[in-house]
């Protein structure tokens, strides 16, 4: 009896570790459904929310070219489901399958490509200080016995430490839910400066009710490439993602749409961000590729 239930126990822990071993299959999931459940940012500089459940920005409609040739793969037209996520929740979500895919601003790094994949890169973001007109802040350094704001989960926190270390400046830091709270905090005086991507801060900027009392000012702290977050190991999935998106570089629809959402005025407001393509992005657009963060570094 013991050896029977020795075996059988050998048993279950092997099929375990075949169906933990065993890759997801997204696209499968999607075909059956006929939906996608696509991870969605609120406030962030690439994808945000007009209210009433409209979702919008760049990365938000590469997302639904990328479905449309989902769609296409499949057969059949897709629905898409918008999941507001956040910095804090958005890989918990994708691990779970709560969603197939987001695309919002998720800087691709290796800590990160231990729990998700990365789609290739579309977007490399520039990390940077705003702040406002009359703060006397120009620089790093100037933050040195400033309270300074920036949004809990992203890779900014570690940026603003890194930089309180070696340039011996001392700063309090406060911590936003999400990019519209960081901003928040600026805007009533809570903050001093809010450090984040620079497209972050120029959508937040733009969308403020004063959008001149706001600069975006100093160095550039950090380069981070920016990619949708797909499960890990989904090989079928990260290929059809990045066949899409080689397809939306190839025939300038990207380009065209990056245009539509930095260069022309974007809503609310009818304010535009001014914000040429960077070369680190073009070079990205010319060598499809998913390098991390630490990458650019080197």
């Amino acid at each position: 009896m013991k050896k029977q239930l020795m075996t059988m126990g050998l048993a279950v822990l092997a099929c375990t570790a075949a169906s933990a071993q065993t890759p997801p299959d997204t696209l499968a999931r999607i075909q059956a459904s006929g939906t996608v459940n696509l991870g969605v940012r609120d406030s962030s500089g690439l994808a945000f929310t007009l209210g009433g459940g409209k979702y919008v920005g760049f990365h938000t409609e590469m997302a639904e070219r990328i479905i449309d040739d989902l769609g296409k793969q499949a057969g059949k037209p897709l629905k898409i489901k918008y999941v507001p996520i956040t910095s804090q929740n958005r890989i918990p979500l994708i691990q779970n399958g709560t969603i197939d895919f987001e695309c919002g601003s998720t800087t691709n790094n290796r800590a990160r490509q231990k729990d998700v994949d990365f789609a290739y890169t579309t977007y490399v973001e520039e990390v940077r200080i705003a702040t406002k007109v009359n703060s006397g802040i120009a620089s790093v350094k100037d933050l040195n016995g400033k309270t300074v704001a920036t949004t809990t989960g992203t890779t900014s926190v570690q940026t603003l430490r890194r930089h309180e270390r070696a340039g011996g400046i001392d700063f309090n830091n406060v911590m936003g839910k999400d990019h519209a709270d960081s901003f928040l905090l600026l805007e009533s005086g809570r903050a001093d400066a809010f450090v984040m991507d620079g497209s972050i801060l120029a959508k937040n900027i733009a969308t403020s009710k004063n959008p001149g009392n706001y600069k975006i000012v100093g160095e550039v702290l950090s380069v981070e490439p920016i990619a949708c977050m797909l499960p890990k190991g989904d090989a079928k999935l990260k290929k059809a993602v990045d066949e899409s998106i080689v397809r939306q570089i190839k025939d300038g629809s990207l380009g065209k749409l990056y245009d539509k959402w930095f260069i022309q005025p974007i809503p609310p407001n009818n304010m535009a961000l001014n914000m040429p393509a960077s070369e680190s992005t073009k070079a990205a657009w010319a060598n499809p590729n998913d390098k991390p963060m630490e990458d650019y570094a080197q």
